[in-house]
């Protein structure tokens, strides 16, 4: 088990998702979004300056900053 935070990822890299640090009204967004622990996302791409950075997950596209994707915890998935 590899432990990292999402920002961390490298396009084409999949993870799933063990918990969101993030508090209060960030987090409960960051989980609307469908940011929860047990989802499995993929790196798409980076914007060209490294921010926002495109995920995959629940079967479509979601872009987050750079700043809020450092409060979810991965753990990486071969």
């Amino acid at each position: 088990m590899v432990e990292s935070t999402l920002n961390n990822l490298q396009p084409g890299e999949k993870a799933r998702i063990i918990k969101v640090l993030a508090k209060s009204t960030v987090r409960r967004k960051l989980m609307d979004m469908g940011l929860v622990p047990g989802s499995e996302i993929e790196v798409i791409r980076t914007a060209p300056l490294g921010d926002p950075i495109e995920f995959r997950i629940k079967g479509y596209s979601l872009s987050i900053r750079k700043q809020e994707a450092v409060n979810i915890v991965v753990d990486k998935v071969d």
